[in-house]
């Protein structure tokens, strides 16, 4: 039975650091599933035992969360936002700052993911009619959204994961961080400018792209969810799950807005993931195995024990199986606030290394690509390894002088 565990981690986590199972038409998401069934089936857990393996709570934060950024997709406020930014009078490196300014705050109350989905189509269009390069501002837009989300518990699936399991309090947790992501955001600016001082214009071409229009009244609503989930967070006293699963079952009882069309934008592929991930982790905790991995890396001399080996473990962890699954592995035993902390800043901000180093900047490649930008790995690293590296010696000299 522990050949089976040891073969299915492997396999999964081989998925996750290579984004899928070679020959095989499945992604990681699928792989987590896949790993966790062959555990039930096997006979290792029963079906209740795998379900129980999952931390609720933070899987009912992360629905919640999605049918809030939803409706504000929906009604068409990003779009809005991104085209407002577009159309202000400013210099190149000035309407860089604003964008990389607005997705950095969106991206700390909402999903960083949904905020790059919605935004990188609108600027492509909006830079390529102004006769600007859309490269610099696709490339800020996935720098800040990732820089962003690591300012607060919710930013991020990861972040939301470890707030939960480590019960971090919101407030305190955005006390302790906002200097090092500021720092990281205006280091990011700057790196963008440098890299592209010179090349900012770029072919005049109208684009019409398709986005859903502005509707007042349900960007209004969506506002007023998100508000009240930010208000209720600081206050504490009630659970987060609680305060997300209310605002998202309000705002699913519209008479307009169809709740196929919401609950059809909630990334299922996400919760998957972190529902195989939660099980395949279980019963590798139960075989010892993470045990047997600690003891290792302390017989070598890396004591994760100490926030400064910590963050640079999980950094680097980060940029091989992506940071979900490395934050899965490293937090069971590193719970208190300084190293979920350390974990929370460190997973999200080494996303920005290399373009497969976290989903949103996949997903702004992707909506780029589909337009005619091609914003491929050379691209990025050429900003994102020195902005990263940069951003991680800032953070670290903060929070662990």
């Amino acid at each position: 039975m522990r050949a089976i565990v040891v073969a299915v981690f492997v396999l999964v986590y081989a998925a996750m650091a290579l984004g899928r199972l070679p020959g095989l038409a499945l992604d990681r998401a699928g792989a987590a599933v896949l790993g966790a069934i062959v555990l039930v089936v096997s006979g290792l857990l029963t079906v209740p035992e795998a379900w129980n393996a999952a931390d609720v709570p933070t899987l009912a934060l992360l629905f919640g969360l999605m049918v809030v950024s939803a409706q504000l997709r929906l009604g068409g406020f990003y779009t809005a936002v991104s085209r407002r930014l577009i159309a202000a009078s400013a210099s190149p490196a000035g309407l860089l700052a604003r964008i990389m300014a607005a997705a950095a705050v969106l991206s700390a109350v909402l999903a960083n993911d949904i905020v790059c989905l919605a935004m990188a189509p609108i600027l492509v269009e909006a830079t390529l009619a102004r006769g600007l390069s859309p490269l610099p501002y696709l490339l800020g837009l996935a720098l800040a959204a990732n820089i962003g989300s690591a300012a607060t518990v919710i930013g991020n699936p990861q972040n939301m994961l470890i707030g939960q399991m480590a019960r971090l309090s919101f407030t305190g947790y955005f006390a302790a961080v906002w200097p090092c992501v500021l720092a990281s955001l205006a280091l990011a600016w700057a790196g963008v400018v440098f890299a592209y001082r010179g090349r900012f214009a770029g072919p005049r071409v109208t684009l019409a792209v398709a986005a859903p229009p502005f509707h007042a009244w349900q960007s209004a609503k969506g506002l007023l969810a998100i508000g009240a989930c930010m208000l209720l967070f600081c206050l504490g006293g009630v659970p987060r799950e609680n305060v997300a699963l209310a605002c998202a079952g309000a705002l699913l009882l519209s008479r307009r807005m169809a709740s196929r069309e919401t609950l059809a934008l909630v990334d299922w592929q996400l919760l998957l993931l972190f529902l195989g991930l939660f099980v395949v982790n279980r019963e590798v905790a139960a075989a010892g195995f993470l045990a047997d991995l600690h003891a290792w890396l302390a017989g070598v001399g890396i004591d994760l024990g100490r926030p400064g080996w910590l963050f640079a473990v999980t950094a680097g962890l980060s940029n091989i199986v992506s940071n979900v699954p490395a934050v899965m592995l490293l937090l069971p035993g590193h719970e208190s606030p300084q190293q979920a902390t350390v974990l929370a800043v460190s997973s999200t901000l080494a996303g920005n290394l290399i373009l497969p180093g976290s989903i949103a900047n996949l997903i702004v490649a992707d909506q780029a690509l589909a337009l005619g930008v091609r914003l491929d790995f050379a691209r990025h690293a050429r900003v994102g390894l020195p902005v990263t590296l940069a951003s991680l010696g800032v953070s670290a000299w903060w929070l662990l002088g």
